[in-house]
């Protein structure tokens, strides 16, 4: 009996690290695909990855929606030209619902001049409809490494 329940155990053990390893491929993948749509600029790339309900709070406090986002992505006002995390980190607080927060690299042109800095950040992605979708970032300009 006691074998029987070690074993059940472990095979749940092995399915729920499966359905989370899953779940972590997933968000990276459409991470990756976010982060790509944001240096290309494709209204319809953007489009897909951003949530309806995307709220995008920039280091520099400035909060955009999805729509005011895509606008200024797609009509060159912001261009990221570099996008390097230095840490990432998920965790899955609830079903359809993954954080990543850490710390990137980020360059961008913008109409005020460029920004070369390290962020720290929150992201929230949200499963709609069977796709991980974008839903709200939030990040912190760090001060620059002393040496």
């Amino acid at each position: 009996m006691r074998t029987l329940i070690s074993s059940l155990v472990l095979i749940c053990c092995i399915h729920l690290h499966a359905e989370d390893s899953a779940l972590l491929l997933a968000v990276k993948a459409a991470d990756k695909a976010r982060v790509a749509a944001m240096q290309s600029g494709d209204r319809d790339k953007l489009t897909a990855i951003f949530s309806d309900e995307l709220r995008y709070a920039h280091s520099t406090g400035v909060v955009d929606t999805k729509a005011s986002f895509i606008e200024v992505l797609t009509s060159g006002k912001t261009k990221y030209v570099g996008y390097d995390y230095e840490e990432q980190n998920f965790t899955f607080p609830a079903p359809g619902v993954a954080l990543m927060s850490g710390r990137a690299h980020v360059k961008a042109e913008t109409v005020t001049g460029t920004m070369d800095s390290v962020l720290s950040f929150l992201a929230v992605w949200r499963e709609e409809k069977g796709q991980w979708r974008f839903l709200a970032w939030q990040s912190c300009k760090l001060p620059p490494a002393t040496k």
